[in-house]
């Protein structure tokens, strides 16, 4: 009966092209004491479209907003790489998110690090990042934990998670995720930034992808030499997160196929996008 009677209220609050507006959700859970997830969930099956997405609506229907909302997927790292993602994966409306990060926020990482202020310094990157979704997307659901995935909690998190994304700094770290998606069955979204070089691909399990990489791509040098050396800009950062979470999305997204590439190098000096055979 509450479906029903949510159904028509919202009949009465859409607008031009069945959008539901934010300020009808806050009416409708005072009104039928329901959570904004539910609301969503309801709207979307009921051929309704929340208006926060309405420039995605055409390339991400109502069927792929639902798949969206009703996944989970974590991100490992909430600095440059991860705050970005993060925050791409709440805008685009992925309904439940956790975020894995034991640092907080130091002055040297305000060149990039997208939740990185001078207000943040000093805290726990993760309760930043919760703070945000929230500022941003009221339905997306944040679990956050400061310690390591590699706790006992970090993997009871991983382990319920329908993709993981890599946003970690160091090669020995990143390869033992792998190896914890890969025995979670969960496909891991890989990137890596080191000065103007970046690289991203998806490693699925037990494919062995990541050792490949850093025995043939030569990344794991830069990452050694260039990122004592020349360190991290905001340019690679961003643009590697973002080839991560367009990477990411179509395994979240039934109608994509499911394969984006076998994965890429990217060189900002050229610039150019390699692809990898």
């Amino acid at each position: 009966m509450l479906e029903a009677d949510l159904v028509a209220f919202l009949k009465t609050v859409v607008v031009k092209d069945n959008l539901i507006p934010l300020a009808a959700y806050e009416s409708a859970a005072d009104k039928f004491s329901v959570t904004f997830t539910k609301i969503e969930e309801i709207a979307l099956v009921n051929g309704f479209y929340p208006m926060r997405y309405q420039r995605q609506r055409n390339l991400i229907r109502g069927r792929g907003q639902l798949q969206l909302l009703k996944s989970r997927v974590a991100v490992v790292g909430c600095g440059g790489l991860g705050g970005h993602i993060f925050e791409m994966l709440v805008r685009l409306g992925v309904g439940n998110l956790v975020v894995i990060d034991p640092d907080f926020f130091v002055e040297s990482n305000l060149n990039r690090q997208l939740l990185a202020t001078v207000a943040t310094l000093g805290r726990y990157k993760v309760e930043v990042a919760r703070e945000r979704g929230e500022m941003i997307n009221p339905v997306v659901a944040v679990e956050v934990l400061s310690q390591s995935f590699q706790s006992d909690r970090g993997a009871q998190l991983l382990s319920s998670c329908d993709l993981v994304f890599d946003a970690l700094d160091s090669i020995p770290l990143r390869l033992q995720l792998a190896d914890l998606c890969s025995s979670f069955e969960i496909v891991l979204i890989h990137g890596a930034v080191a000065g103007w070089y970046g690289q991203v691909a998806p490693v699925p399990p037990a494919s062995g992808i990541m050792g490949q990489i850093y025995q043939n791509s030569g990344l794991e040098s830069q990452n050694g030499r260039v990122a004592e050396e020349g360190g991290n800009l905001a340019p690679t950062v961003n643009l590697v997160a973002a080839l991560e979470v367009a990477t990411g999305l179509p395994y979240l997204l039934d109608d994509y196929q499911k394969k984006w590439s076998p994965g890429c190098f990217v060189d900002l000096l050229v610039p150019e996008l390699e692809l990898w055979s």
